[in-house]
Formats: C-alpha cells, structure tokens, sequence
C-alpha cells in the first residue's frame, strides 16, 4: 500500500518551497527594518500554558490543540498559536529588563485538529510579530502596517482591514453580562453551539454562522459603544495614525477574534479570494497575558499570518524561474569544463543549473525552458552564450568573456 502523508497535512514541493522562502525574506527585511528580532520558542509546551493563556473556553483548548502524555506523565500540548509561548519566554528569561518595548518576530509549524480545507491544515505554517512592554497606540499601528506590507509584497493585495478594540476586562465583564442577559432572552433563536457556551463565552456569538444566531447579532449590544475613556482614546490615537498613514480600514463592532487575552485593540486582514475563509492573520494587545503567566505586568501587542493562506490569496505571479543560467554539454567529455564553468557563475551569485541527465543538445535547450533560464552557456570545443529570451547566440573566447556575456543577458 501506498503511504500518504497525514490527514489535514501537505508535503511542500520545490516550487512552492521557493514561494514560500520568498515570504520568508520578505518577513525578515520588513521586520528587521522595524527593530524586530527574530525568535523560537518550543514546538510542544505543557498544557497549562494554553489553557490559562488562550483561554479554557476558546475553541482552540475545548477542540484542536494536540495534547499528548510525554513518558513521565507531563501533559504536553503542540503549539496552536505563538503569542502565549512569546509571552512565556518573555517571563522566564527577565526580558523585562531589557530597553522596552521588547520586539519579536518568529516564523514556524503550529498545529490544530481542525476539519482540513482550503488554506486550512492541521499543520500550517504562520510568521508572527510581537512587540511588549509599551501601550502606546503607535505600536499598535506600527505593527498593522507592517502585516499590510508583508501581505502586500506576497502579492495578496488589496486586503480589507478591520479594526476594533474589546476594552479592557473590566470594561468587557460588564459588557458580557449586558450580553448575556440579551442572548438569554432569545435563547431559542440561537444555534446548539453558542447556547452551550453562553456562560463561558457569549462573544463567540458574533462569530457563528448560524443564520438565526446571525439575525439576533444584529441587535446585540455593542462592546464598542460601551469602551471607558481611556480604552476609546487610545482606539482613537490608533485610527488617526492609521488615517495619516493613508491605511484604508473598517470599524467592525462585531470583531472580537478567538482568543481570551485580547484587549483594547483587536485587527484582522481578509482576502476575498478565500471565500467564507477569508481571514489572513490578525491580531491585537494583550496587556494583561504575561502578568497572567506569572510574569511582571507589561502591556504587549502582536499579531499572526497564515503562509498557507496568503500563498493562496496571493495572485497568480509565481516564478516559476528555477535557474539564471543553465549550462549544457555540447559533448561528453566537455562535462568536467561544464562543471567548473557551473562553479565559476554560481561564484557570481547567479542560480545555474547544470545538464546532469545525459539529454541532446535539443533536450537540454527545452530543459533550460523549463527551469527558466535567460542564458545558456553551451560548452564544447569552446564556449558559447545563447539568450533565451532573443534566441541570439555569441562565442565566448574565454570562461571570463562568458561570465561576462552571460551577466550582460541575465542583466
């Protein structure tokens, strides 16, 4: 029988490998440029920390996490998102004492048992940044422009911003029970799912899909509307940096994401192209998180993106160039001056691919073709340098002289 790889995970072949390296780049270059520092934390943590992290009540610790028993009884959990390991290390290693804010950024595996779709994996990959340690609304900011950068250079633009902010939890346990007390009375409207959560998390509520559910939302009341002074000013200071910063974006009262440490501030990007999964990455402040952790009080504000699903939303401009330059034997015993020719434009920073597959010279034309190459070094008796592009061909009378054509044609 023949062997798959898992349900709800994917092997990554080369050329969306490549993409994905790409993105990789791009997220170190715009986060680098912004201060962030890049960041690991374990792939497996105990349990507990999601728990009291994300949330006992989140779909998240109820549904998906991957929770196992290591051989000493631990339970230990895969990570389903980053944002709780970042505020973990941030406690544990005394980062407060660092010049704050402290700013972070990681890339890696997370994992949750979730029905597989679309852009949608029970591995997915995600890049994540973080900044704790300050409140001031330019962080928040900061960090939304940085996403829409990154989102815009993986060629997954224009993407709809949606903004909000939850407040703080005093503010939000009053509003909840406001909420509750709204949601009891049309109890029977109600999907099974939000009836069985409404002690423990009514604001999911926004989120369902159910069409009665949906209909009753219309009319809930608002945490927006009920946010204290300083919970609205600092939403205010938010929105006027995003306004002079030319950012389109939505004031969306319904926004409440599916994590518990949320506070004041909350953002989401969407991509059309996904359909009813629309959603790119998002993310917030989490001002209480790593107080909650056992750490010192320090405010802090991040965000995640799924690579999966902003290669899927990306528009269809994949390279598929795998070569600058591919080098072809003209004769069998050329293959030792083929290969160091190979070592010498490859010395130059140029991607060669070299002909290993015993082809004729016509086959090895197509395969230049195929990996995209814009020049062609044919050596034999000497040496020549085809443009792909053009279809001119020159004699080269040294290696230089061909070093040379070929970064006159590749450009």
């Amino acid at each position: 029988m023949r062997l798959q790889a898992p349900r709800g995970t994917f092997d990554v072949l080369p050329g969306d490998a490549r993409r994905r390296l790409d993105l990789q780049r791009n997220a170190a270059d715009v986060l680098g440029r912004a201060g962030y520092g890049p960041f690991e934390t374990p792939i497996f943590e105990d349990t507990e920390l999601f728990a009291r992290g994300v949330g006992e009540a989140t779909d998240i610790v109820q549904k998906e996490m991957f929770t196992f028993e290591d051989k000493a009884g631990r339970s230990l959990t895969l990570r389903p998102e980053g944002t709780a390991g970042v505020c973990r290390a941030y406690a544990e290693h005394g980062m407060h004492k660092l010049a704050q804010p402290v700013k972070l950024w990681y890339w890696g595996p997370f994992f949750r048992h979730e029905a597989p779709q679309a852009g949608r994996f029970r591995q997915f990959t995600q890049v994540g940044a973080e900044a704790l340690g300050s409140d001031d609304p330019s962080l928040d900011a900061e960090l939304i422009l940085l996403l829409a950068e990154l989102i815009e250079l993986a060629g997954a633009g224009p993407a709809r911003l949606r903004v909000s902010s939850l407040g703080t939890p005093e503010t939000r346990a009053a509003y909840l029970e406001e909420l509750t007390t709204y949601l009891r009375a049309r109890e029977g409207e109600l999907s099974e799912d939000v009836r069985e959560r409404l002690d423990q998390n009514p604001l999911r509520a926004f989120d369902a899909d159910h069409p009665g559910t949906r209909a009753v939302m219309e009319a809930a009341p608002r945490l927006l509307d009920r946010l204290d002074p300083a919970d609205a000013d600092h939403f205010a200071a938010v929105r006027d940096l995003l306004d002079r910063a030319g950012v389109q974006y939505d004031v969306d009262s319904t926004l409440v994401r599916g994590l518990d440490y949320y506070t004041r501030t909350v953002f989401e990007f969407e991509s059309q192209r996904l359909g009813a999964q629309a959603a790119l990455g998002g993310g917030g402040r989490y001002d209480r998180l790593v107080e909650e952790l056992g750490g010192p009080a320090t405010p802090g504000v991040g965000w995640a993106a799924g690579i999966e699903r902003i290669l899927l939303a990306a528009e269809d401009a994949r390279d598929a160039r795998v070569a600058d330059v591919f080098v072809a034997i003209a004769k069998p015993e050329s293959g030792g001056s083929a290969f160091l020719m190979t070592q010498r434009l490859r010395q130059e920073g140029l991607r060669v691919v070299m002909e290993q597959a015993g082809r004729g010279m016509k086959g090895q034309l197509k395969q230049a073709n195929r990996v995209g190459a814009r020049a062609t070094v044919i050596v034999g008796d000497g040496i020549d340098v085809k443009d792909m592009d053009s279809g001119d061909q020159r004699a080269a009378d040294s290696a230089e002289a061909a070093v040379q054509m070929v970064r006159e044609t590749v450009g």
